[in-house]
C-alpha cells in the first residue's frame, strides 16, 4: 500500500479541496498519513495572498523533498497557478497542478510510482473558461465540516492577486451542495461551513436567479443540517434582499464574517472595492435588526499604498462602530502583477508594523466590549462542544463566540449544550453548563 502525506497553506477552500483529494486517495487504496513521516507522496496545497505565503509554500515543498527524495511530490492551488515555472526550477518537483484539475493528482501519482508517466507533470492552463471542479467530502468530525459552493472572484481589487490564480466566479450546483450538506449531517457533523473565494457570489453564474440566500432557505425547509454558517462575504453582497430571504430561517447561524480591509473610503476606492464604509454599515445594522443577536469578524488590512494616516484613524474608528467579535489584521504585501504594486506610494514597512500594533490592540478592546455585552444581557449560548483537554471542552456558540467549559461526568465531543456565560477572558467566554440537548 502507498502511504500519502498533505500539507495545507491558505483558506477553508484550500483546506476542503485538500480533504477532496485525501479522500480521492484513500479511494484508489492509499494510506493517508501525517505530512510529517516518510511518504511515498506528498501533496502540497499553496497559497499567494502575500509574499510570506509564497516562501512557506516553497519551504513546505524543499521539506517533503529532504524527508523522502525519492518520493512523488505533488504541488497544486494559487501559488502553483501563479508561479508554475518558478516550482519547475525545484529540483524533485513530480507533479505542478493549479487551481483547476486538483482530483487528478491521486490518479498521476499512481502513474508515476509505476513507472506510467515521466515527471514533471504539469497541469496548470488557463481559468478563462474554467468550470467548477466537481469534489465532495464524505467524512468529516462530529463538530464542522467546510463545503466548497464557489469558485474564483469577478472582483478586480487592485491588491490582490487571488483573482487571477481562481479565475472566474464559479458555482456549484445545487442538487449537489444538497446532498454533500445532508451526507454530512447524516454522518453526524452539526455544523457546515458554506464556503467559496467569494461566497457571497454563489449562483452569479448561473442564468436562472438562484442565489446564496435561495440555498440557505432551501437547506433551511429541507431540515438539511443542524446548522449553516457563511465563509468570509463582501460587505456589498449582504444587502437587503439577501437579509430578507435568509433572515426567518431557523439554519443559519447568526455570525457574519465580512471582507472588510479598509474603513476609509478613499482607501476602498484604491482598492477598487465595490462598497464604501456607509455601505458597509448600513449592511451590518440592517442584519443586527434581523438577527438581534448577530455577531461580526473581518479581516483588516494596514500600509495600503496612499494610506495616511487619517485614512488608518478612519479604519479604527470603523472598527469601533461595527463592533466585531474578532478581526484579523494584516500588513499590505506587494504581489507581481497586481495595480497596486505598481502604485508610487508604497507605505515603509516599520509604518506597517506601528499600524499593525494598533489595530490590533484596538481590535482586543472591541472584542472585549462585545464579550461584555454579551455577558451583561445574561443570554445563554447553544455550543457544539469541540476539543476536550483533561475535563476542559472548547467550543464555540452561534455567533461563533468562542466558549471553554467543563464537565467531569461525560464525553460530550460533537454534542449541542446550553451553557451560561460568566466571565471572559483574552476573547474566551467561559461557562457554566446548563442542559445538554443531544
Amino acid at each position: 500500500m502507498y502511504t500519502v502525506g498533505l500539507y495545507t497553506l491558505g483558506c477553508k477552500v484550500s483546506q476542503y479541496e485538500t480533504e477532496a483529494v485525501a479522500e480521492e486517495f484513500e479511494r484508489r487504496g492509499f494510506s493517508v498519513r501525517s505530512f510529517d513521516v516518510i511518504n511515498d507522496v506528498y501533496v502540497i496545497n499553496t497559497c499567494t495572498v502575500t509574499a510570506e505565503s509564497d516562501a512557506k509554500c516553497r519551504k513546505y515543498i524543499r521539506r517533503a523533498i529532504k524527508k523522502n527524495p525519492q518520493a512523488v511530490i505533488a504541488v497544486m492551488g494559487c501559488y502553483s497557478q501563479r508561479e508554475p515555472e518558478a516550482l519547475r526550477k525545484i529540483e524533485g518537483v513530480s507533479i505542478i497542478v493549479g487551481t483547476q484539475d486538483k482530483m487528478k493528482i491521486p490518479s498521476i501519482a499512481e502513474d508515476i510510482l509505476s513507472g506510467k508517466s515521466l515527471v514533471p507533470a504539469v497541469s496548470v492552463g488557463s481559468l478563462k473558461d474554467a468550470l467548477f471542479e466537481p469534489m465532495t467530502v464524505r467524512h468529516a468530525p462530529r463538530t464542522r465540516a467546510y463545503v466548497k459552493i464557489e469558485d474564483g472572484c469577478n472582483s478586480k481589487c487592485t491588491y490582490c492577486a487571488i483573482a487571477a490564480a481562481r479565475g472566474p466566479v464559479r458555482s456549484k450546483k445545487r442538487e449537489d451542495v444538497i446532498a454533500e450538506v445532508e451526507a454530512l449531517y447524516k454522518s453526524g457533523t452539526k455544523e457546515v461551513v458554506l464556503t467559496g473565494i467569494e461566497t457571497a457570489a454563489y449562483g452569479k453564474d448561473f442564468t436562472d436567479g438562484y442565489i446564496l440566500a435561495d440555498l440557505i432557505d432551501e437547506l433551511d425547509k429541507r431540515g438539511s443540517c443542524q446548522r449553516i454558517r457563511l465563509g468570509s462575504l463582501a460587505p456589498e453582497l449582504i444587502d437587503a434582499k439577501f437579509i430578507e430571504k435568509v433572515k426567518n430561517t431557523k439554519i443559519l447561524a447568526p455570525h457574519f464574517h465580512l471582507s472588510m480591509q479598509s474603513g476609509s473610503n478613499s482607501v476602498l476606492f484604491r482598492m477598487k472595492r465595490r462598497y464604501n464604509r456607509e455601505m458597509a454599515l448600513k449592511n451590518i445594522e440592517a442584519i443586527r435588526e434581523a438577527f438581534p443577536t448577530a455577531t461580526f469578524t473581518t479581516d483588516l488590512m494596514v500600509g495600503f499604498p496612499g494610506e495616511s494616516e487619517e485614512d488608518f484613524l478612519q479604519t479604527l474608528d470603523f472598527l469601533k462602530k461595527a463592533k466585531f467579535l474578532s478581526s484579523h489584521v494584516f500588513q499590505y504585501s506587494r504581489r507581481r502583477g497586481t495595480e497596486a504594486d505598481l502604485f508610487a506610494d508604497q507605505i515603509p514597512e516599520e509604518v506597517k508594523r506601528e499600524r499593525s500594533k494598533r489595530l490590533i490592540e484596538e481590535s482586543e478592546r472591541v472584542r472585549d466590549g462585545v464579550l461584555s455585552d454579551v455577558l451583561k444581557n445574561g443570554k445563554e449560548l447553544t455550543v457544539v462542544a469541540e476539543e476536550r483537554h483533561c475535563n476542559t471542552y472548547k467550543a464555540h456558540s452561534d455567533e461563533f463566540i468562542e466558549v471553554s467549559f467543563v464537565c467531569e461526568r461525560e464525553d460530550l465531543q460533537g454534542k449541542i449544550i446550553r451553557v451560561r456565560p460568566t466571565t471572559h477572558k483574552d476573547g474566551v467566554m467561559y461557562c457554566e453548563i446548563i442542559r445538554i440537548e443531544e
